[in-house]
């Protein structure tokens, strides 16, 4: 792919990880295209069950969220498919909410569910889109106070 989505980061929580395999299963053809980066036992799942070749990185709570995340901040991912599960609180809830919020911040689409992440593979951006980067210039080139000696 020339243009649009083509790099995909595919995360999930345990109660989710099954849910996660079967869409992935469905939309095969369609991610076998793209380069896919996985937290570990998800990608080691991906693996497993539908032949897709996934770079893995941390199991979640190991570090793999933020190692997205930064991946996210470096440019490296287009489209995050993250099913997690509202249900179960997780040990590493603030690394989730990290993870999401540098997607946002980055202005990376995010699909959270099955529905979303549909909506997100059969739409034409998919395939053409442009992503439009944040200007982080003014940010960046603030005014900042330095500590008095």
């Amino acid at each position: 792919m020339s243009e649009g989505i083509r790099r995909v980061a595919l995360v999930a929580h345990d109660n989710k990880k099954l849910d996660l395999i079967d869409w992935v299963t469905r939309n095969r053809d369609l991610l076998a295209a793209c380069e896919l980066l996985t937290t570990g036992t998800t990608g080691k799942l991906v693996t497993e069950r539908t032949g897709l070749d996934v770079e893995r990185l941390q199991s979640g709570p190991l570090g793999g969220d933020q190692q997205i995340g930064a991946r996210i901040s470096q440019g490296q991912v287009d489209l995050l498919i993250f099913f997690w599960d509202p249900l179960e609180p997780m040990s590493h809830d603030p690394d989730i909410k990290a993870l999401l919020r540098i997607a946002t911040l980055w202005n990376i689409p995010i699909a959270c569910n099955e529905s979303s992440a549909d909506f997100i593979v059969s739409s034409p951006c998919f395939q053409q889109y442009q992503r439009r980067e944040p200007d982080f210039s003014a940010y960046r080139n603030r005014a900042v106070v330095s500590p008095s000696a």
